[in-house]
């Protein structure tokens, strides 16, 4: 039997998910460089061959490690769907002879390597420059049009992310920004085999999107992303996802699969997702490709990874599309013919819709709730009206306990002050995405209130264990 090594750390689709998918196609053994969810903790050890955790000091070279790890197990294929050992397991995969991403895999997490490269290629992005300390922010503030975005060049999940308006506004969105690096690297949120990796950033114009133009219905984002892959160095389109407008500064709320755009304008998006991930020279790999729309079909990269989407985004495809994309990268890592669609997917070949809602502590105009509120699916199951053919889960292994305080947004964070990650089923994408806006609407309303003394308790860094990221 064919033998795969997983690599685990945080981000990426639930493990629990990813780990059935990829036991149903080997015998699979687990590395574990973060701490198990407690929902698979229990479980790991039946599904899994063998679970090695390396969570600490003992951790070491990590490619290293992986080599070694692959080679005791006879390992024919080594994945991870974490970006954060997308780049270790890229690596490890050239050592050892195996598919994998391939050698210019960094391109495809190092923001600044990626603009660069497109850049090169005089693909659409914003402008942007690399940043490597408060001056260089400063002097990239007064050549760059403002507003910006400050980004760390290694994150995911929009963490650290500052929009800065004036000149005067550069030093705390400096400050501020590496603080929140160093707490998402204390809890597991930080690239795993570059070093100092979480002080690069990078600066950018905010281009003006709109949805308008782009869609029939109000209520979607101004962005999509192309779920795809790379199969001996081709990339494969597989679908859309659709998107909620973001809270500031620009955290995700909601992914829908399929995004309802017209097949016209998807056949214009999936183009320019073939240059971005072209122009990367990736191998064998998942790829998530977000691309900014504009008024007058006019669009931009915002950027790529070398793995698929995080949250549910392939749960989500799984559904509507019936197709296992973890287990289908598997069969061809492990040379097995795999039958890829053609082109990419669209409502008419989906079976319903699917989309996954992160909670945060803000409304649907992105303002803070005006009270403190507990966690408390049931409560949200039972009181909140929404289409009769829709089914509402809590993904448990993403999302706090019930009776938890919800963490008050913090929009340097991003996703880290999260408090779960819904899903939803329904018969169309425009159903899922009026039944989230009805959900976002009701949370600060049908959620138990919490106490006085349980307020003045700090929740960010539980919500920070919570583990999604797009």
């Amino acid at each position: 039997m064919s033998s795969v090594l997983f690599v685990y750390a945080q981000g990426g689709p639930p493990l629990g998910y990813a780990l059935s998918r990829v036991a149903a196609r080997s015998a699979v053994h687990l590395l574990a460089l973060s701490t198990l969810p407690p929902t698979v903790a229990a479980s790991a050890g039946r599904q899994c061959a063998s679970v090695l955790t390396a969570t600490g000091p003992e951790r070491g070279d990590l490619v290293s490690l992986i080599v070694s790890r692959a080679r005791t197990v006879g390992a024919d294929a080594v994945v991870t769907f974490s970006e954060y050992a997308v780049v270790a397991v890229a690596e490890a995969c050239e050592k050892l002879g195996l598919a994998g991403a391939g050698a210019s895999c960094a391109l495809a997490r190092d923001k600044r390597l990626m603009r660069r490269t497109w850049e090169q290629r005089g693909i659409s992005q914003p402008r942007f420059r690399p940043v490597a300390d408060e001056r260089e922010l400063r002097e990239a503030a007064g050549a760059l049009r403002l507003p910006l975005l400050l980004k760390a060049a290694w994150s995911a999940g929009s963490t650290a992310h500052r929009i800065i308006r004036s000149a005067d506004e550069v030093p705390a969105a400096w400050e501020r920004a590496q603080e929140v690096m160093a707490e998402s690297a204390g809890l597991g949120y930080a690239e795993l085999h570059v070093a100092g990796a979480g002080a690069d950033f990078l600066v950018e114009e905010i281009v003006p999107g709109t949805a308008d133009g782009w869609f029939g219905q109000e209520g979607w984002g101004d962005y999509v992303s192309v779920e795809g892959v790379v199969v001996d160095g081709e990339f494969r389109p597989v679908c859309l996802t659709g998107r909620m407008p973001t809270v500031e500064p620009f955290t995700e709320r909601a992914g829908i699969t399929p995004a309802a755009l017209p097949d016209d304008a998807q056949r214009r998006v999936v183009a320019l997702a073939r240059e971005a991930v072209d122009a990367l020279g990736l191998e064998n790999c998942g790829t998530h490709t977000e691309i900014k729309l504009g008024a007058d079909g006019r669009m931009w990269l915002i950027e790529t990874a070398a793995r698929f989407g995080g949250a549910m985004t392939v749960p989500q495809i799984e559904e509507v599309f019936g197709l296992d994309l973890i287990g289908m990268l598997v069969d061809h890592l492990l040379e097995r013919p795999v039958a890829w669609p053609e082109q990419s997917l669209t409502s008419q070949e989906a079976r319903g819709a699917a989309g996954s809602l992160v909670v945060l502590a803000v409304d649907g105009a992105g303002d803070a709730w005006p009270d403190r509120r507990r966690w408390d699916f049931p409560a949200v199951r039972d009181a909140v009206a929404l289409d009769a053919d829709s089914r509402l889960s809590v993904v448990a292994e993403n999302s706090l306990p019930d009776g938890t305080l919800v963490p008050v947004y913090d929009p340097a964070a991003g996703a880290n002050t999260m408090a779960a990650l819904c899903l939803l089923s329904a018969a169309t994408p425009e159903t899922v995405l009026h039944d989230f806006r009805t959900l976002v609407d009701a949370l600060p309303r049908v959620l138990p209130a919490a106490t006085a003394t349980a307020t003045t308790a700090t929740t960010t860094t539980t919500a920070m264990t919570t583990g999604a990221r797009s």
